[in-house]
């Protein structure tokens, strides 16, 4: 059998993109939470950038390695980190930190995606080789984003949802359990697929534009690479 060493390449891109963006993500939920009075993610060992902490067997390496390598699916999202643990009680205003602390991630993914753009602007033209890099990283953390938020246990989005509406810990823990299992599944649906990358799309656009902005020869290499 052949293998593709662009296919080999583009692969491994892609998932070391996606550990490191699991990684980010998950440290600013630790950093957030202990900044904000709850020792636990640092009493785990959480309050780190090294992805061997981060990392689930299951769903930061067996899953997504299968879906890269093996199904060749360009959908990187059928993947999680090990969530990071928070205990409320620890929060002066239990409401509010969690919330914060719970939005901490995405942010951190927003603000990563941004810097990439003004860094890739920058540097590109120069450097065409960082292009595909760039494009990578920026849609990978803009699509955890919009994944992460959608209102959805045990997501984040689901998370601050549940403050919305006033669901309880212990039935969040509940309903989690359920909707994570049919999400598992849902989200191999094409339908479901093509719903979640145009809501990504939608959302890259202010990157492009900023990006556009300092440099438009570099953007187009980023956003055609």
């Amino acid at each position: 059998m052949d293998i593709d060493p662009n296919f080999i390449r583009s692969g491994l891109l892609t998932y070391v993109v996606l550990v490191a963006s699991f990684s980010l993500h998950e440290w600013a939920h630790a950093l957030a939470a202990d900044l904000l009075g709850d020792d636990t993610p640092r009493n785990d060992g959480r309050l780190t950038l090294n992805p061997l902490v981060h990392m689930d067997l299951v769903g930061t390496v067996i899953l997504p390695l299968f879906n890269i390598f093996v199904l060749g699916s360009g959908f990187p999202f059928i993947a999680w980190a090990k969530p990071v643990r928070m205990n409320d009680a620890n929060f002066k205003h239990r409401v509010r930190d969690d919330i914060l602390s719970t939005l901490a991630g995405p942010a951190a993914n927003i603000a990563a995606a941004f810097i990439a753009v003004i860094l890739g602007s920058l540097f590109v033209t120069a450097y065409p080789r960082l292009a595909e890099l760039v494009h990578r990283f920026v849609v990978l953390n803009v699509g955890l984003t919009v994944f992460n938020l959608l209102p959805v246990p045990p997501l984040d989005g689901g998370r601050i949802f549940r403050h919305v509406v006033g669901m309880s810990e212990e039935t969040f823990i509940r309903v989690s359990r359920v909707s994570g299992i049919a999400m598992l599944f849902a989200i191999n649906l094409e339908v479901v697929q093509q719903a979640i990358g145009y809501l990504v799309e939608l959302s890259l656009i202010p990157y492009w534009i900023v990006g556009g902005w300092i440099n438009p020869q570099a953007i187009f290499l980023i956003y055609h690479s």
